[in-house]
């Protein structure tokens, strides 16, 4: 098993530009609706077009931006490109961004309950 390298901190200022653009990327509701639906099986244009139910410029310009952040590749298949996620750690900070959702929630509804949040 590789040991992941530390981070350092505080950040240097390149890769805080870095990180600052990964979340410009992921900062797009129609992204973040491309990258879910390419999690289970790799989707031509058209196929994503079909199931989002958005234009097909619409999703080749979020896909290439998602393919130019490395997040997901394109190979050709006939006449067709198919997309699929090429870096699957984007599922594991979705993840967290959805736990800390899940906590905030519940934190409110035990206020509004008249609790006091954990």
């Amino acid at each position: 098993m590789t040991a992941t390298p530390s981070i350092p901190h505080p950040l240097p200022e390149p890769l805080v530009d870095l990180v600052a653009q990964r979340f410009r990327v992921l900062g797009e509701p129609m992204r973040i609706k491309l990258l879910d639906r390419l999690r289970d099986e790799p989707a031509s244009v058209g196929d994503l077009q079909q199931a989002l139910g958005a234009s097909q410029q619409n999703v080749s310009k979020h896909l290439a931006i998602l393919h130019g952040a490395g997040m997901v590749s394109r190979t050709k298949d006939g006449n067709r490109v198919m997309y699929a996620i090429s870096d699957p750690s984007i599922f594991e900070l979705c993840d967290q961004v959805c736990g800390g959702l899940r906590r905030q929630v519940a934190e409110l509804d035990a206020i509004l309950r008249g609790g006091v949040a954990a």
